[in-house]
């Protein structure tokens, strides 16, 4: 796979000393121009009636196969791949075949995600499964996850541990997801509990992400061993931030429901850390969670859920640990000396600072 030229003027890693940083949207921007093409030549190569799935499901076509532009993902994940591979001395164009699969893996779980949560929005539009039916949704997610292990297998610089690496990270996230799906249902959970979940679901993808990159890069070692820990820190950053915009992001940013998670009766990391709390704010917000199985929460209910969670610290809890999280990830890439390591902290404060 050829990787496109970097649109930034003398950032290539082809060309020399950079001479410049590129900010979190260049670096996505680039992504994007680096990983579009191959992805999209991956889903054409599916049956079309697979490819039609997918195809709506990343923006690229609307329900009848007609080209339009919607909103696509924040190709975060690959972006990590490439810049990984970058950051141990590497040419991100070995990286391309992983940050492609890496994708898909991702997409292949948002899929089956919003089928296992009846989330009906993925941004701002009707989920796949809403215009394709649940059976259809599922096999396209299938498709996706064996392609991503199609598209590993023919990386230009192919390593036996990348597949194996590939395989146990998607085992790891259905392992939280599942854990994500049980809390909904209990009474009680714990908050290392809910870290565990995230780092699962969440965390998992971001630290195989970086270390595939690395070894597709040439790195080694303590290298690997340094971009893992990166990424996994990472992801409880993201995790947070994404919990966090789950109950008070702004729909028309993040593309889903006011108070989605709250909707849905998530016991995200803030709800749970609110629930954990003394705070009188948390034994009442435990009361809404008691009476959902008989009676679910109108808008008013929802506002003061929301109000409990930031009253019995919730919010703010989670936000610190995000803005924590961020910081023990930047730190994780000490000894790694090159712009793509600093552009890698660049992702950790977007990751922490997006409002989608």
């Amino acid at each position: 796979m050829d990787i496109a030229p970097d649109p930034v003027a003398g950032t290539s890693d082809r060309t020399g000393p950079r001479t410049r940083d590129r900010t979190a949207a260049e670096i996505l921007s680039w992504t994007c121009s680096v990983v579009g093409p191959p992805l999209r030549e991956t889903v054409r190569r599916m049956t079309p009636s697979m490819a039609r799935i997918v195809s709506y499901h990343f923006g690229w076509q609307d329900e009848r196969g007609r080209p339009c532009a919607e909103p696509a993902g924040k190709v975060v994940r690959p972006a990590l791949v490439l810049l990984s591979a970058q950051a141990v001395g590497g040419d991100a164009a070995d990286a391309v075949a992983a940050a492609v699969a890496v994708e898909l893996v991702h997409n292949f779980s948002l899929l089956h995600d919003d089928v296992i949560d009846r989330d009906r929005t993925r941004r701002g539009r009707p989920a796949a499964w809403t215009v394709f039916g649940v059976p259809d949704a599922i096999l396209a997610g299938d498709a996706m996850l064996a392609a991503a292990h199609g598209v590993l297998a023919g990386a230009r610089a192919p390593a036996p541990a990348a597949g194996t690496w590939l395989a146990e990270s998607v085992v790891r996230m259905c392992e939280g997801q599942s854990a994500d799906v049980a809390f909904e249902g209990r009474g009680q959970v714990e908050l290392v509990e809910c870290l565990g979940m995230a780092d699962a679901k969440t965390g998992t993808l971001l630290a195989t992400a970086c270390r595939l990159g690395g070894l597709l890069g040439g790195g080694e070692g303590e290298q690997l061993g340094r971009l893992e820990r990166f990424g996994r820190a990472l992801g409880l950053a993201f995790q947070l931030t994404d919990d966090v915009l789950g109950i008070w992001g702004r729909p028309d940013a993040t593309g889903k429901p006011l108070m989605s998670d709250l909707v849905a009766g998530k016991k995200s990391l803030p709800v749970v850390a609110a629930l954990c709390s003394s705070a009188p704010a948390g034994r009442e917000l435990a009361a809404f969670y008691q009476r959902r199985a008989t009676a679910r929460p109108d808008a008013a209910d929802l506002g003061r859920m929301a109000r409990l969670v930031e009253e019995a610290g919730g919010r703010a809890w989670a936000e610190l640990a995000a803005r924590t999280a961020a910081r023990d990830a930047v730190g994780c890439l000490e000894g790694l000396r090159s712009p793509a390591a600093r552009e890698l902290a660049v992702l950790a404060e977007f990751v922490t600072g997006r409002d989608h």
